[in-house]
């Protein structure tokens, strides 16, 4: 006869120091003593990030803040986000409550919310010179994503899920956690004692996320989808370094015919990247659109005509076919489209140099 307890599951494993450290290495280079703001709602998810980041810091000489934000959706939010922050001394680690204060729309609420809360952490980040910004999405999250970007028919990338990395011009957005299912979390806070609020919009029929979740049965998305869609970043900024010249005012000149050498899909995600950096938005341009781009980009001049009227806009952006100086060599020009600022790092993180001094020079890969 079968042992009973043999057919059991195995209870989740608690995420020690160790693996943590496993999570985080792939974000590096660190600064030496690093400060890292941990987005802390007051859920079992983000309560664990907060501990293993602040164990994970103090091991490099560096610090955590946790960022609270009150929505002010329900009364007893702002109690709550005392509590956390209660939770949170108690463990050595220093918070601060962020509030979203103003009108709140009727249609759109969670998404409305979402702006805000990232408006709020990024601001917050910005006036305190940390460049990381650790959020708690794990692999229960990234299956629920993937699940609502197929209903909307995503292409791969966004049946890719959540990045593990996201820059923006303040801050870069780490998700050390996507890997981890949500039980393991839940077991990380029980091993130390540690209590966590549920919030009930998780549950809530009206939104999305709650109805996938009420309805069960979500599957996990292909586990190295991210890990495929990074390798392509980095292959891309490694071709950018050879093919893209950043000048003084700003713009970013392309050598049209070495483009056109590069394999489509290299292309395609060297362009996005350069119109999402001068442009100033938080999301790449549409696919349709971007392959649009892709087809002027390529387009022959007829011979005597100087390019002006090949000339387009993208995303922010003012594509313009030149003549390189002293060369008969033809070049596009991008520059972000008149009274447009807010520019991001063209170089994903892989080449990023993380110290506040340097910021924004380039350094050899580690991977």
């Amino acid at each position: 006869m079968n042992d009973p307890a043999e057919s059991r599951p195995a209870e989740p494993r608690p995420i020690d120091g160790a693996t943590f450290a496993r999570l985080m290495a792939p974000f590096g280079p660190f600064e030496s003593c690093p400060d890292l703001a941990v987005a802390v709602s007051g859920g079992r998810d983000s309560l664990s990030l907060a501990l293993l980041a602040s164990e994970w810091a103090a091991g490099q000489g560096g610090h955590v803040l946790a960022l609270i934000v009150d929505h002010g959706l329900r009364p007893e939010a702002a109690g709550e986000a005392l509590a956390t922050a209660g939770v949170l001394e108690r463990n050595g680690i220093e918070s601060l409550v962020l509030r979203w204060t103003g009108a709140k729309p009727q249609a759109g609420l969670q998404e409305a919310a979402r702006d805000a809360r990232y408006r709020l952490l990024r601001e917050a980040c910005r006036k305190r010179g940390i460049l990381h910004l650790l959020v708690a999405h794990h692999a229960d999250d990234q299956a629920e994503t993937i699940a609502m970007r197929a209903l909307r028919a995503s292409g791969p990338d966004g049946l890719a899920g959540m990045a593990r990395l996201v820059e923006w011009p303040e801050v870069r957005v780490l998700r050390p956690l996507l890997a981890v299912p949500r039980a393991r979390l839940s077991a990380s806070l029980s091993s130390r004692g540690v209590a966590w609020i549920d919030d009930p919009s998780n549950a809530d029929p009206r939104f999305e996320r709650a109805r996938l979740r009420l309805a069960g049965g979500i599957e996990a998305g292909e586990p190295d989808a991210d890990r495929v869609r990074a390798g392509q970043e980095v292959q891309a900024a490694r071709a950018g370094v050879g093919l893209l010249e950043v000048r003084e005012d700003g713009s970013v000149a392309l050598d049209r015919a070495a483009i056109e050498r590069q394999p489509l899909d290299l292309r395609r995600r060297l362009v996005s990247r350069v119109v999402q950096a001068l442009g100033g938005g938080d999301h790449p341009p549409r696919r349709d659109r971007l392959d649009r781009a892709l087809a002027r980009l390529s387009g022959r001049l007829e011979r005597g005509k100087s390019g002006r009227g090949q000339d387009f806009t993208l995303s922010g952006c003012q594509f313009a076919l030149r003549q390189a100086a002293g060369s008969r060599q033809l070049e596009w020009i991008v520059r972000p489209e008149n009274g447009r600022k807010g520019r991001q790092p063209l170089i994903p993180a892989a080449f990023f140099a993380c110290d506040p001094a340097t910021a924004t020079h380039v350094v050899r890969s580690p991977i």
